[in-house]
Parts: C-alpha cells; structure tokens; sequence
C-alpha cells in the first residue's frame, strides 16, 4: 500500500503538469506563427513518436520492472518543457513535443504495470485501477485551469519552466522513494498460476488477447485528439485561455463524478465501457449536431463517461491478460493509444472546414464499439470472474 500511494503522488504531479499544457499549447504555438493545420501535425506527431517507446517498453517493463522506466520520463520530460520554454519557431516546437512523445511513452504502461502488479486479487487490482483514475482526473480538474492562469499571470517561457522543474523534482523524488526490485518481489510472491494454454497460443503470446480489444482505446483516442485539437480552437480561435482551462477542468469534474461511484465495480468491466463508450459517442453527436446544448454541459457528460471508461478498461485487460505479461499488456494498449491520438488531430486540422470533426469522432467510437468482442471465449471465460455480467 505504501508503494501504491507513493505511485499515486507521483501520477497526481506528473498528470498536473502535462495537463496543465492542454489549454496553452494551441495559442503558443499560434503565437509562434503556426498554422491550424500545422498545429494538428504537432498534436499529432508527440503521439506518433509514442510508438516506438511503447515498442520498447512492452518488453522492458516485464523484465527490468517499472522503476527506472518512471523515473527516467518523468526527469526526461521535465527537461524538454526547460527547452520548450526557449523555442522560437513552429518547427523547434514540433522536435521537442515528438521527442517528448519518445520520452513519456514509458510513464504510462510502466504506472498500470506495478499497480497491477501490487496485487493478485482481482478487487484490490479493480481498486488500484479505481485509485488511479481517482488520482489522474483529480489532477486534470484542476490542471488546464491552473495552466491558463499561470500562464496570464507569467507568460508561456516562465510556464513551460515551473513545470519541467515540477516534473525533474517528482522524477527525483521517484528515484529516491521507489524501492529497487519491488515489482519483481510481488511477482513472486502474488504472481497467479499461469493457465495452461495450447502451442497455437503460444505462438501468438506477443498479442495475449484478441487484437479488437485494442480498437476500442484507438478509436476513444482519436476521439479525445479531435476534442483536444477543437476546443482551444472554437469560436475561429479567438476565445480565451481562461475559457479553454475552464472547459477542460469540467470534462475532469465529469470523470470525477462517475468514479465516485464506486457501486459500478460490482459490474462487468466490457458492460460499464459499452455503456462509457457509447455515452461518449452521443456526446460527440451532441456537439456535431445540436449546438443548441450548452457545451459545458455537454462536456461534464463527456468526462462522465471518461470515468466510466478507464477504470473498466484497465480491468478489462487485467482480467484477459490472466496477471500475467501486464507491461506487454498496457504497452500494447499504448500502442493503439498513440495511433489515435495521431489521427485525431491531424484529421481534424484536414477536415475541420467541410465536416464538423466531431462527427467524426461519433463514428469512430461507433466503429470501435462495433468490433469489441461481445462473446466469451474459453480462455477469458476461465480467466473472468463467472458471476460477472456479461463476461
């Protein structure tokens, strides 16, 4: 529990300080001179850089444990936004954000993987899940808004400074507080029978579930990368960096709100992301096609459904993976969180005149959950807990 807390310190800092860029990055980069267009491709590419790391980290993680890797993209980041503070041109803001992309691929596979690890009891697992969320949306509601008005109050250079300085003392402070080893200890101790599985299976364990599971973080990605790209964007880019900070804290307040509800852990985790999905999926519709809605509270059903979605997801996959290649798993997850958080952006920036990009988004997340696997098969029946709904 001790090491669960310390993890739960460093994501609230780490997740404050990349939040807090969400609502300022847009006008920096308009101030620079960049585009839409441009600003779509710079979305873009510090997730398609993510793919190599989460390439990497897969591996990695399950033989050397998480440690080093949180560590090394906590200080590694911190010290791109020291160097972003100083860029003058479009195009120096772009190679730092996709070597920043590299950098933070590590942080979130490596996360899932020891607080999954922390555990073989599928309750305490589904906790720690929950507790992460907790953690991640508490920092998000109070992040962009907090961005937005560091940035009034200093500028975007002194910004980007106080939070690389912010992430290089977490990464410190995980180096120091971290014990060495400690995943592999409860490895030892909790790690859960292996399921007897035939020599097809073997052959494909790289990709221990069926791959239509990870459409579904492609498609929730790509749809957060178009909300991302559009928002700071709204109104022919003229709104304020206030109003952005604020819209993004309420999507967080949303998503705080349903992972309260701590009742929804008593249902199957593929239910709560059907449901999480396809509310997610009419929110966009919402924003596409009856502007009459306010958007703020469009955007507080929209985080609702974001914290129904993370928590079931990262159950999901536990519970398919039977405890057992978590890092390849979560890295995998990455992977298809990467991709779309590449097209996302750069599909809105093509398309935003001619097609509302929201519409899009409606789409995808329909597609997605179309091709989640609505039957049980063997391996996860004897992996899922048989008095679960709708396995």
């Amino acid at each position: 529990m001790k090491t669960a807390i310390w993890l739960y310190l460093f994501l609230f800092l780490a997740v404050f300080d990349l939040h807090a860029q969400y609502p300022i990055l847009t006008p920096f980069a308009i101030s620079l001179g960049a585009a839409p267009t441009f600003i779509g491709w710079m979305m873009g590419i510090y997730s398609l850089t993510h793919l190599p790391g989460n390439l990497i980290a897969g591996t990695q993680i399950d033989k050397h444990g998480s440690r080093r890797y949180i560590v090394f993209s906590l200080l590694g980041a911190g010290v791109i936004l020291l160097l972003q503070a100083y860029v003058h041109t479009p195009w120096q803001l772009l190679a730092l954000r996709s070597i920043s992309g590299f950098v933070l691929a590590f942080l979130s596979p490596a996360c899932l993987a020891l607080l999954a690890q922390l555990s073989s009891d599928p309750v305490k697992q589904g906790k720690y899940m929950s507790g992460h969320g907790v953690v991640h949306t508490l920092a998000s509601v109070v992040s962009p808004a907090a961005g937005a008005i560091i940035v009034g109050s200093m500028g975007f250079s002194a910004t980007f400074s106080g939070l690389g300085y912010l992430l290089i003392l977490t990464g410190v402070i995980a180096f120091m507080t971290m014990p060495r080893g400690i995943v592999k200890q409860h490895e030892r101790v909790t790690e859960p029978a292996k399921p007897n599985v035939s020599p097809v299976d073997a052959k494909s364990a790289f990709l221990p579930v069926s791959w239509r599971y990870f459409a579904l973080p492609l498609v929730i990605a790509c749809a957060q990368g178009i909300l991302f790209f559009e928002l700071p964007l709204r109104g022919g880019g003229q709104s304020s960096i206030m109003s952005t900070g604020l819209l993004f804290s309420i999507i967080s307040i949303g998503a705080l709100f349903t992972l309260s509800m701590l009742f929804l852990n008593r249902y199957s985790p593929k239910l709560r992301l059907v449901a999480g999905v396809l509310l997610m999926s009419l929110c966009f519709f919402a924003m596409a096609a009856i502007p009459q809605i306010p958007l703020s509270t469009v955007l507080f059903v929209l985080g609702m459904s974001k914290g129904i979605i993370f928590p079931a997801m990262a159950t999901l996959f536990i519970r398919l993976s039977g405890g057992s290649r978590l890092g390849r798993i979560f890295s995998l997850q990455s992977i298809a969180t990467s991709i779309g958080s590449f097209i996302g952006p750069i599909t809105a920036g093509q398309l935003r005149v001619g097609l509302s990009p929201y519409f899009i988004a409606f789409v995808l997340l329909m597609i997605g959950m179309l091709l989640l696997p609505y039957y049980t098969s063997r391996r996860e029946a004897s992996l899922a807990d048989p008095k679960s709904i709708f396995n």
